[in-house]
This record gives structure tokens, C-alpha cells and sequence, in this order.
């Protein structure tokens, strides 16, 4: 199923009707880098179901929250980042109960590696990590 759903299978006017937008809308979100869908030979477009599932998640920003095509791109950034993480603490959660001694340095990388991304991704959404005013009286650092 997972090839299948990469694969692209519906011209712009069937995925156009599948998320019930215009042609033309697919053909701005295109323009402005929000979606790639693949080319034949003879440039049609052709859109996957992944595709589609972006579409509809872009859909539902723009209708449904009211954001502008720039907040749209930044969670679509947003929202790979985290997919990336969650299949990572996963992966990560299945080997720290496996864990051995020999393991323990691997399972601490990846907690400073998940601790990174998610340092991030908090940027990217205009967050500044300061220490509480408390802490930074007392010389403590903030967890």
C-alpha cells in the first residue's frame, strides 16, 4: 500500500474534484511550492494520494484556521519535522527497551538529537528558550 499511495495516479481535474477546489487553486499551490505533483512526459500533472492528503491538510489551514499561504508553509514544514520525530522516538522507544549497557551511549545521542529537533522546530515557531527569572537569579539552568 505504501507504494501505491506515493504513486501518481489522478489528473488535476479528478484531484481537483477529490479536495473540491478549483483546477486553478491546485495550479497556485503549485506556483507557490506548497505541492509538487509529478509530470508525464507531456507535462500533465499527475497527483498521488499523498498528494492528496497534503492538499486537503492545506485546505483545511487555509479554510478552517484562516492562515495565509506563508503560515500554510510553515506548518507543512512543521508537520514533516514532526513526523520525522514521532517515527524517530518510535524507532528510539523500541531500542532503549532493548537497551544494553553498550546501548546506553546510543539511546543518550539520540535523545540530544531528538532534543535538537524539537529546539527547532520550537524556533521555527518563534519560541526563545530563556531561563525563568528565578533560575537565572540563582545561577540555575531551565530543563
Amino acid at each position: 500500500m505504501a507504494a501505491r499511495f506515493n504513486e501518481p495516479l489522478f489528473v488535476i481535474s479528478v484531484a481537483a474534484r477529490l479536495v473540491e477546489l478549483h483546477p486553478q487553486t491546485l495550479r497556485k499551490y503549485e506556483k507557490e511550492g506548497l505541492i509538487e505533483p509529478s509530470r508525464t512526459s507531456g507535462n500533465l500533472r499527475l497527483y498521488s494520494d499523498r498528494d492528496i492528503e497534503r492538499l486537503r491538510q492545506v485546505k483545511y489551514l487555509v479554510e478552517r484556521q484562516g492562515l495565509n499561504l506563508a503560515g500554510v508553509q510553515l506548518v507543512l514544514d512543521l508537520t514533516r519535522r514532526l513526523r520525522v520525530l514521532r517515527d524517530q522516538s518510535e524507532a528510539w522507544h523500541i531500542e532503549a527497551r532493548d537497551c544494553t549497557p553498550s546501548n546506553s551511549a546510543n539511546a543518550a545521542d539520540s535523545h540530544k538529537i531528538m532534543r535538537e529537533e524539537l529546539d527547532v522546530v520550537l524556533r521555527m515557531l518563534g519560541f526563545i528558550d530563556e531561563p525563568a527569572r528565578d533560575e537565572r537569579r540563582d545561577g540555575r539552568q531551565s530543563i
